[in-house]
């Protein structure tokens, strides 16, 4: 065979190892309130704190449509016209043009474009928060932050881009075997080392102190029988009022972690119930299910990429010779940018289903519908959370369930323990 049909037959292969393991490992089967449900929740909630919540969305709904239409656009202009390819060439020039010059300068160069365009519409969403009052950070704090970010994602490209097109440099023909191989294995590396290496660029974690809460924790995550690393407290009101807390890394690596605004505002009842929802997701193993999807996803999406590249006509509008040329980096943005619109509703639909899940472990462990709902309560309200969203945003931007859906689902008897 070809290595074009090696290629299909590897998508293909792909393609049914994530259905598969999709189907298996993701909880499609749980309770999931009915219309009906959802209204009554909705009836009862303080009509403040719903319209709050909506006029924050409201307000910030300009820079995520703008935001996310500029990502789609500038990537498409320089992956569909020969803009990208040029540009390339020209950061490269100073050193000869030398390949490895075009991959990392060039890449980078691009990379920092698609990125500065973005800007303007951080800046927009920051100034809504503070105006609402959910930013505690001044403008250098942001600025430093979104420095710091800008850095972690120049030596991710650039690490990336050397490796992707020292591959493609060296293998024209296999090049998306082995970048099949080398992005999932990317994909587990940075699921295990993002805790240690990359939050802490960002927040101080300090363990939580010794006491009745931290105990009650330890006595949870005992029962549930969970080994986790550590319980940190990480100072997130330096930046915001949000409460949060979330599970990360696996193995060695695994913690779970609370906002210090938490930890300071919430009755130990709601942080019990926080936390049982984080110990669920250990539990069952989501941060190993998340890594393992993403990684047959990022091979699938290598793999996919290199059949794209055999289409000529893409590639002479691109001005380019070869999907696996350095020059044609604004080409593999403008795939990703479009793959990534297309399959974030379906990735979406998994994580909720992952968070409900986790829901129902947070109800059974503690035995507190009442206590659950009260938190979900002070969520939405420091958090000023739009409670129902509109559908189109729910299917693009959701990742959980919204609040109505979360205090519908622990009104089920079935949420009881």
């Amino acid at each position: 065979m070809t290595p074009t049909w090696w290629a299909l037959a590897a998508l293909g292969a792909l393609g049914v190892a994530l259905t598969v393991a999709a189907i298996v490992l993701v909880p499609w089967r749980g309770p999931t309130p009915t219309r009906a449900e959802c209204s009554a929740v909705l009836r009862d909630l303080p009509a403040g704190m719903v319209a709050r919540g909506r006029a924050l969305h409201a307000a910030l709904r300009p820079s995520s449509y703008g935001s996310l239409l500029l990502g789609l656009v500038v990537p498409l202009l320089l992956g569909l016209t020969p803009a990208g390819a040029r540009i390339v060439g020209w950061v490269a020039q100073p050193f000869g043009g030398h390949w490895l010059a075009e991959a990392v300068f060039g890449g980078l160069v691009v990379l920092m474009m698609v990125w500065v365009v973005s800007l303007p519409f951080s800046a927009w969403r920051h100034t809504v928060l503070r105006d609402y009052g959910l930013s505690t950070q001044g403008w250098g704090g942001w600025a430093v932050d979104l420095l710091k970010g800008g850095a972690v994602g120049a030596v991710t490209g650039a690490v990336v881009l050397a490796g992707f097109y020292t591959l493609t440099h060296l293998a024209p023909v296999w090049w998306w075997a082995f970048g099949a191989v080398g992005a999932a294995g990317l994909v587990v590396l940075l699921s295990f080392v993002f805790p240690v290496l990359v939050e802490p660029v960002f927040n101080r974690f300090t363990g939580m102190q010794p006491g009745p809460l931290r105990d009650e924790l330890v006595r949870m995550a005992a029962r549930d029988g969970i080994q986790v690393g550590e319980v940190l407290v990480a100072d997130a009101s330096r930046r915001t009022a949000g409460l949060n807390a979330y599970v990360s890394g696996f193995g060695a690596t695994r913690r779970v972690v609370v906002y210090d605004t938490l930890v300071r505002e919430a009755r130990p009842g709601e942080v019990r119930s926080v936390v049982a929802h984080e110990l669920g997701h250990a539990k069952d193993r989501d941060p190993e299910v998340g890594t393992l999807l993403g990684a047959i996803g990022a091979a699938a999406a290598v793999v996919g990429l290199y059949l794209v590249g055999q289409w000529d006509a893409l590639l002479h509008r691109a001005g380019v010779d070869s999907i696996g040329s350095p020059s044609a980096i604004g080409l593999v943005l403008a795939v990703m940018a479009v793959v990534g619109l297309v399959s974030s509703p379906a990735q979406n639909v998994v994580s909720r289903r992952v968070e409900a899940r986790a829901d129902q472990h947070a109800l059974r462990l503690t035995g507190d519908p009442a206590e659950f709902a009260a938190m979900q309560l002070r969520l939405a309200e420091v958090n000023i959370a739009d409670v129902q969203p509109p559908r189109i945003e729910y299917v693009l931007f959701a990742t959980h369930p919204d609040t109505v859906e979360r205090l519908a689902a622990a009104r089920q008897p079935a949420a009881s323990p």
